[in-house]
């Protein structure tokens, strides 16, 4: 099935695809070829969808859908489904995507509704919008209908000073969930003089935390010492296994990757404002 330019832009049919956008047909010039010639600040952007209008009814975007256009013509993203990677031409205003693939998650239904009003809206070239500047821009994409998507920047998290929520945990090479219903309870934050403080599930520590290039070194922790349900308590023994001693961190935008030398490991997010 031919995935449409809308849903290669935001969210992605279920299932791996791959073919050109919607309604492309047979390639012309303008075909998503990979080819990125603008004077819009369109590349190196994390743009967050917010919303999709079509037939003058607007409807919010499925958190974690965005797209980030690469210099080199190349369009990727999570489409709050499934993520995808996209040939993409931009040249002046116009915005063209070509070829694509999808990961094959399964959606709920609501996401599926969504991809299929988006799938039916949009095909062919884009006309693109830029307004704001520096971290809060917004960039709005228009079918030759009217119909439109609308997206606004987001900057990179930076290590300190950025409430992470504890979203998922490492070992070796296995990557897992938190034990059930800890979701929400585990989170981390980085001070500027070098500690580090928060909630392990189940108490509350702080400690020393001493950043230098792409590691991190932990003094010991002190945390209280309440007894909690067991899997809170599972998860505060996963957590202080990861943050002992020397450990490799990396950020990719808003997610914080953290990885002890015995291989346990953590999965945090950015927490937003309201949270």
């Amino acid at each position: 099935m031919a995935v449409s330019v809308l849903a290669l832009l935001t969210l992605a049919a279920c299932g791996t695809e791959s073919g050109s956008g919607a309604g492309s047909g047979d390639s012309e010039s303008g075909d998503g070829s990979g080819t990125v010639r603008t004077e819009l600040p369109l590349t190196g952007v994390h743009w967050n969808v917010s919303s999709l209008t079509v037939g003058g009814k607007k409807t919010a975007a499925p958190e974690g859908a965005h797209v980030e256009i690469g210099s080199e013509g190349k369009a990727t993203g999570n489409l709050g489904c499934n993520r995808f990677s996209a040939d993409v031409r931009v040249d002046g205003t116009a915005v063209t995507v070509g070829r694509s693939t999808t990961t094959g998650m399964a959606c709920e239904t609501k996401v599926q509704q969504f991809e299929t009003a988006l799938g039916g809206a949009l095909g062919g070239k884009l006309e693109a919008a830029v307004a704001g500047s520096g971290d809060e821009k917004t960039l709005t994409l228009t079918t030759a209908e009217g119909d439109s998507i609308a997206l606004t920047s987001e900057p990179p998290a930076p290590l300190t000073g950025t409430a992470w929520k504890v979203t998922g945990l490492i070992s070796g090479s296995t990557a897992s969930s938190l034990p059930s219903g800890t979701e929400d309870e585990a989170r981390l934050t980085f001070t500027e003089d070098g500690s580090v403080e928060g909630s392990l599930g189940c108490n509350s520590f702080h400690g020393k935390a001493a950043v230098s290039g792409s590691t991190i070194t932990f003094g010991p922790l002190a945390s209280t010492r309440k007894m909690c349900p067991g899997p809170r308590m599972k998860l505060e023994r996963a957590l202080l296994a990861a943050l002992e001693g020397k450990t490799e961190y990396a950020i990719d935008h808003r997610t914080l990757s953290l990885t002890a030398k015995s291989g346990e490991g953590l999965t945090a997010a950015a927490s937003a404002a309201k949270d």
